[in-house]
C-alpha cells in the first residue's frame, strides 16, 4: 500500500507531466527524460516506480478517465446514463482526451506498448459502473440480468462513431442520444449478462 505525501506528490506530478507531454509531443516524441525534467525528478526515479514508459502512459491514460469520468448517482438511471455520457463527451473532446485518442488511433496503437491501453481504459469504465448499474436494478430501473459491459459499449458507441468515424462534433445532443439508445436496449433486454 501507498504512503500519501511526498510519494502521492511525485505520482501526480509525474501522471501529469506525462499527460501534457503526451498532448504537446504525441507519443513519438514522448521520453522519460522531459518528464523528469518538467517534474524535478530523477528519471531513476521514474523507472523504479513505473519500470518503463508504456507503464507509465498506461496509468497516466487510467488515472485521467478515471478523475475526469465520474460515476453519477441522481437515483435514476436516464439521468445517470446521460450525465456519464456528457462527462465522456467532455473528457473525449478536451485537450487530453484528444492527445490520448490520437495515440489510440495512431500507427503508435500497433506497438506493443500501446496495444494493451484500450483495453485496460474499457474494462475500466464496467467495474467503476457497476454499483450505479446495480442501483438501477434494486429501484427496478433496469433488468437483473443486464451485463455492465454491454451497456457501457451501448452507451459509448454513437459517441465513438461520430467522433472517429463521421468526423461529426459530439456534444450534449450526442451524449443525450447515446444514453436514450443504451436505455432503451437495457430495458428491452438486449443487453443481458452472458
Amino acid at each position: 500500500m501507498e504512503v500519501i505525501g511526498r510519494g502521492e506528490k511525485v505520482r501526480t506530478a509525474v501522471l501529469a507531466a506525462t499527460l501534457t507531454e503526451l498532448t504537446e509531443k504525441g507519443y513519438a516524441g514522448l521520453t522519460v527524460d522531459e518528464i523528469a525534467r518538467r517534474t524535478g525528478v530523477h528519471k531513476t526515479t521514474i523507472y523504479r516506480r513505473w519500470g518503463d514508459l508504456r507503464t507509465l502512459v498506461l496509468d497516466a491514460m487510467t488515472e485521467n478517465a478515471t478523475m475526469d469520468i465520474p460515476i453519477p448517482d441522481t437515483g435514476e438511471i436516464e439521468q445517470d446514463l446521460r450525465r456519464l455520457a456528457e462527462s465522456f463527451v467532455d473528457w473525449i473532446t478536451s485537450t487530453t482526451g484528444r492527445a490520448i485518442l490520437a495515440v489510440l488511433l495512431s500507427d503508435a496503437a500497433g506497438l506493443p506498448e500501446i496495444a494493451d491501453i484500450p483495453r485496460k481504459l474499457y474494462e475500466d469504465g464496467p467495474r467503476r459502473v457497476a454499483p450505479m448499474i446495480a442501483a438501477a436494478v434494486d429501484r427496478g430501473e433496469l433488468p437483473a440480468d443486464i451485463d455492465p459491459a454491454g451497456l457501457v459499449k451501448t452507451l459509448l458507441a454513437p459517441i465513438f462513431f461520430d467522433l472517429v468515424i463521421t468526423g461529426v462534433a459530439v456534444d450534449e445532443k450526442t451524449a443525450a442520444h447515446a444514453a436514450a439508445v443504451a436505455l432503451v436496449a437495457a430495458r428491452e433486454g438486449l443487453l443481458k449478462a452472458v
